[in-house]
């Protein structure tokens, strides 16, 4: 598992819960040593509603170790799955090592949620063994894996993938290489149309929100969801698709870039559209909306 951040140590937590051994690899030991915590408190908070035994909490633990090397990390690996930043310069580096370091049979997998799959497996010398397995957050909640089939990808490797995903108790959707997929090829246009219905004063953040929860039977609002993603990460996606397709429809709304520059990036950030209050579950609406 490459990277220890929501996804990663989700993803990580997921493996080892069925049986995997997982070595979980960041840079960071600060992060390796936040993703281990949380992924302790995920599994806590399984004991509690009796969905898992201390044992079996304890069991899975002792299935992760965390590593700050690749190479020394992906050594006897069967699979490899990245979830570092959706970046594209970097996922290219990293791909890069770990086509270099990984046994030869390796699969390569990305949980990249709008970036190229075709494009991350040029750069290795195993563009059929690479695949996008797109995990949803939260992780071991979330049901929907996308598998991303790139240019290359094999369908043997495609099938392995797709079962592997339903032994981890999900629910594999396969889906070709083009931007956004499927899943932020939908919700991002729309997370967008909803920033820009508060950006033309149609309405409040809360009156949206609720239209879209009330009207349409959304267990959360567009906005809501949009600091929950992370505004940055929604930029980051539906730059991916403009770029991608070229379409004025996929444009940012100037409000959500110069959100995502003045630092207010959502849940993570403490404020977005929402205002969120440390150590309670308390959201207030962000006084910059009204």
């Amino acid at each position: 598992m490459i990277g220890a951040g929501t996804m990663g140590n989700g993803i990580a937590h997921v493996f080892a819960m069925n049986g995997f051994s997982v070595s979980m690899i960041d840079i960071s030991p600060e992060a390796l040593e936040k993703g281990m915590a949380n992924i302790g408190k995920n599994l806590d908070r399984m004991v509690k509603k009796e969905l898992l035994t201390e044992a079996e909490k304890q069991t899975t633990l002792g299935r992760i170790k965390t590593l700050t090397s690749i190479p020394d990390g992906v050594k006897g690996a069967d699979l490899i799955v990245e979830a570092a930043t959706e970046n594209i310069n970097l996922k290219l580096d990293i791909f890069r090592e770990l086509d270099k370091s990984a046994p030869a049979h390796a699969l390569l997998a990305s949980n990249t949620s709008s970036i190229s799959i075709t494009r991350i497996a040029s750069v290795t010398q195993r563009p059929e063994k690479v695949i996008g397995m797109h995990f949803m957050n939260p992780v071991p909640v979330m049901k929907l894996i996308e598998v991303i089939r790139g240019y290359a990808t094999s369908d043997e490797v495609t099938h392995t993938i797709m079962d592997l995903s339903k032994t981890l108790g999900k629910v594999p959707v396969e889906v070709h290489d083009y931007p956004g997929f499927v899943a932020n090829r939908i919700l991002m246009p729309m997370i967008n149309e909803a920033i820009y219905t508060l950006f033309e004063g149609v309405a409040g953040v809360e009156e949206i929100d609720t239209v879209m929860k009330l009207g349409m039977a959304h267990p959360m609002g567009p906005l809501q969801l949009a600091d929950f993603i992370g505004l940055d990460v929604c930029l980051s996606i539906l730059r991916v698709l403009h770029d991608g397709f070229g379409q004025p429809k996929y444009a940012p709304c100037p409000l959500l870039v110069n959100m995502v520059t003045a630092g207010k990036l959502g849940a993570k950030s403490g404020e977005g559209f929402y205002v969120y209050t440390p150590g309670t579950k308390e959201v207030v609406v962000s006084p910059a909306f009204g």
